[in-house]
Order: structure tokens, then C-alpha cells, then sequence
């Protein structure tokens, strides 16, 4: 038989529960202390309940603010306006106003997402309304069979800028867009194929279905527009658009994070260049005429004006901007010669005391994540 003291592995002495440790039964009693999160029980007493009080105020108008629901309803008052109202000179002012709304959102996922200040958006404006222009009047197309020509257009254009420029940053990038976008405009004022300076007019509608010319064209760009507005808060919120958040923050932190910047910087350049080439086929059906003082740098301003006033980054910021920009000269009418000084005025007053945007966007966790709970070892890893 052979001699436990001299088997070559060590003898392994089994305790029964009773003859535990004491430092063994510590720990078995402080178990849960031990995965339990980090800070439990240093709260006051009460602290929980005032901060689900707290939740009901200006978090749930919000909430309820932000919710589809809403969305949806106001979009069904947009497209009831003709039922409610169908004077020619109040939808014509609505339609004006729902173009400068895709406008400002293509411009937002440019500057709010991405942090790249573009002062010639308004190249991409007059690429859309020409392409579509052309291609109706002179080839006889239809306005429908026109928009894929203008998305291929506007992302040739996007290329043709972005590729060589969006190396650059900040006041050089500005002043690159700035010139492109007035390089777009001379070309057309003097090439003889986009009429120069008289333009193309006769662009035909979208039909009339058995309705007038200008409220088929109103339900058009309600439809249109709304859809945007729910693709550009769709892309802000996926994991491009955090992309494009990170890079708007810190380049070089998000560059180093593994982000490809400049793959993230073209590609909202890119879809920025769509939302405003299919805002030039709405425009260029609904004023039937297009010439090249309709794209010069005052809309390109005026567009970025909303998206700051709005709140850069915020969908429903950007959308209440250009909504203000757009409509509140009209409201001033009244004022006649005035009308601008006045309207100056109170942008100044807005941008004084709300430098944020009348709705600035506020970052915040998804409500399923806040609420899904958290298994023992990721507390214990947190």
C-alpha cells in the first residue's frame, strides 16, 4: 500500500460547513452588500420620490412633446390646412414655409450633427431646382421621374465639394462652401443650357387629382417634408448620428475612439446635399419659374440663421427656427418699411436671451435602457 505522506500531491482537507472560516462566513453574509450598486443607501430619505416628482414636470412635456404622437398630429393638421383654409395667398406662404423647414433640416445634420459650417447650402438648393427644372421643361420628363436625376446630382455635387474640402475645418471649410456655392450660381447665370440670367420657367406641377394646382402641390410638400423631418431624427439618434455627435465635439478624441471622421464628416455632407436637392424639386414646382438670384447667399444664411436660432442638433428646434425665420416677416407685413427692422430686432432680442436656441437639444439616455435592469456582475463591473 502505498504511504499518503508520500503521495506527490498535497493533501486536500475537506471542512464541513461548521468549521468554515470566519472569513468566509463574512463574506457569504456580506454577499448582496457586495453586487449592490455603487452608493445604495447613501441617498436621503425621500430622495427617490422627489426625483419621480421631479419626472412629471418638465421631463414629461417633454417627453409627451417628443412622443410620435404628437409628430403624427401635427402632421395631420399640416396636411387639413386646404380644408381649413384654402386661400391661394396663405398656402402659398405655408408651402414657402415647409421648403425652408427641409432646407434647415438637410443644413442641421451638416452643422447641428456634425459641427461643419457650411455657408453655400444654398448650392445644393440650386442644383436640385435646375436638374428638375431642365429635365421636365426641355426633355419633357415628369416631376416624379425627375427626383432620382436630382438625388444622383446632389451626391455628385456633395462628392465634388466634400472629397477635396472636408479635410478642412472651421473658417477655411466656410469659406470653401462659400465659394462653392457662388460658383454654382454664376455657372447657371451663364450657361446658356439653365437659360442665364432669365432662368427656366413653365416647370410643370405634380397634377391636380381633381383639386386646384396649388393645393396638390401643398400636400405634396407637407408629405415630403414631414418625412424628412423623421428621417433627419431617425439618422440623430442611430449610431451615425452619435457619430457625427462625437465628431462635432472633438474631432480628434472620436478620431482616436476608432471613428473614421472623415467617412463620418462626408457622409453628412452627402445626405445634407439631398435634403436640399429634393428641397429645390419642390421649390422649382411650386414657383413654376427658377432663375439664379433665387439661390444667392442670403438664403444660405437664412437657413443657418434657423438653425442656430432653433437650436443646433434639435430637430424640433430647427424646425420651430425656420418656421419663425420664414413666417414672422409675413406676420410683419403690418409694419410696412419697418417690418425688417423689426424683424432683426427681435432675432437679436431671441439670440440674447436664449443663445441655446428657443429649443436646444438636450442628450439624453433611452427610457428602455434607464429602465432595464442590471444583472449582479454589471454592477460589480461598474
Amino acid at each position: 500500500m502505498t504511504d499518503p505522506s508520500l503521495s506527490s500531491e498535497p493533501t486536500r482537507t475537506r471542512h464541513s460547513p461548521d468549521e468554515a472560516s470566519a472569513y468566509v462566513r463574512a463574506v457569504e453574509e456580506k454577499q448582496p452588500a457586495n453586487v449592490a450598486p455603487a452608493g445604495n443607501g447613501l441617498a436621503p430619505a425621500g430622495a427617490g420620490r422627489a426625483s419621480a416628482t421631479k419626472g412629471r414636470g418638465p421631463n414629461a412635456a417633454s417627453r409627451a412633446v417628443s412622443s410620435p404622437w404628437f409628430a403624427a398630429a401635427i402632421v395631420v393638421l399640416a396636411v387639413s390646412l386646404p380644408f381649413v383654409n384654402a386661400d391661394a395667398y396663405t398656402l402659398r406662404i405655408a408651402t414657402d414655409a415647409l421648403i425652408f423647414v427641409m432646407l434647415a433640416v438637410g443644413l442641421n445634420i451638416v452643422v447641428g450633427y456634425c459641427g461643419l459650417l457650411d455657408l453655400g447650402y444654398a448650392a445644393f438648393f440650386a442644383i436640385g431646382a435646375y436638374t428638375s427644372g431642365l429635365l421636365s421643361t426641355t426633355f419633357g420628363w415628369p416631376i416624379i421621374a425627375t427626383v432620382p436625376a436630382v438625388v444622383l446630382m446632389a451626391v455628385v455635387g456633395g462628392i465634388v465639394i466634400g472629397a477635396p474640402t472636408l479635410r478642412l475645418r472651421s473658417d477655411y471649410l466656410a469659406i470653401v462652401t462659400l465659394g462653392f456655392g457662388e460658383i454654382i450660381r454664376i455657372t447657371a447665370n451663364n450657361l446658356d443650357v439653365t437659360g442665364g440670367p432669365n432662368g427656366i420657367f413653365g416647370i410643370p406641377g405634380f397634377g391636380e387629382f381633381g383639386y386646384r394646382a396649388d393645393v396638390v402641390v401643398y400636400w405634396v410638400t407637407a408629405i415630403v417634408v414631414s418625412l424628412a423631418v423623421i428621417a433627419s431624427s431617425r439618422l440623430g439618434r442611430g449610431r451615425l448620428g452619435r457619430a457625427w455627435r462625437f465628431v462635432r465635439e472633438d474631432e480628434d478624441a472620436a478620431e482616436a475612439m476608432g471613428i473614421h471622421t472623415y467617412k463620418v464628416k462626408f457622409a453628412a455632407y452627402v445626405t445634407g446635399a439631398i435634403f436640399g436637392g429634393l428641397a429645390g424639386v419642390l421649390f422649382a414646382v411650386h414657383q413654376t419659374a427658377i432663375s439664379p438670384p433665387s439661390f444667392n447667399f442670403l438664403w444660405s444664411a437664412l437657413i443657418l440663421m434657423a438653425v442656430v436660432l432653433g437650436g443646433m442638433g434639435s430637430t424640433p428646434g430647427v424646425v420651430v427656427g425656420a418656421l419663425v425665420i420664414s413666417l414672422l416677416p409675413e406676420l410683419l407685413r403690418g409694419a410696412e418699411n419697418w417690418r425688417y427692422l423689426v424683424f432683426g430686432v427681435l432675432l437679436i432680442v431671441v439670440m440674447l436671451f436664449r443663445p441655446q436656441g428657443i429649443w436646444p437639444h438636450s442628450p439624453t439616455e433611452p427610457a428602455s435602457a434607464a429602465r432595464q435592469p442590471q444583472s449582479p456582475d454589471a454592477e460589480v463591473a461598474r
